[in-house]
């Protein structure tokens, strides 16, 4: 559970997507889970990156997947940056 005032120094990566699933999210998907992260974490901490290893997915599955939680975290940098 967050808590207000507690300062968390290291790296943490939440999972921006489910592997276990052969759903591949789309990027806006993506790009809104990490925008709820950074409403709670600082942005220097968070790592965008899926909820686990992959793999449990066939290559298929991985690959669109991961280009767009890519794209997602390209895109919120863009935003962080203006």
């Amino acid at each position: 559970m967050f808590r207000e005032g507690v300062k968390y120094g290291a790296g943490i990566g939440p999972g921006v997507y489910d592997i276990h699933s052969p759903r591949i999210p789309p990027t806006e998907e993506i790009a809104d889970r990490i925008n709820k992260m950074l409403a709670v974490l600082e942005k220097n901490i968070l790592w965008v990156n899926p909820d686990c290893g992959l793999k449990t997915r066939k290559y298929t599955e991985v690959k669109p997947a991961l280009t767009n939680m890519v794209a997602a975290a390209k895109l919120i940098r863009n935003e962080l940056a203006k």
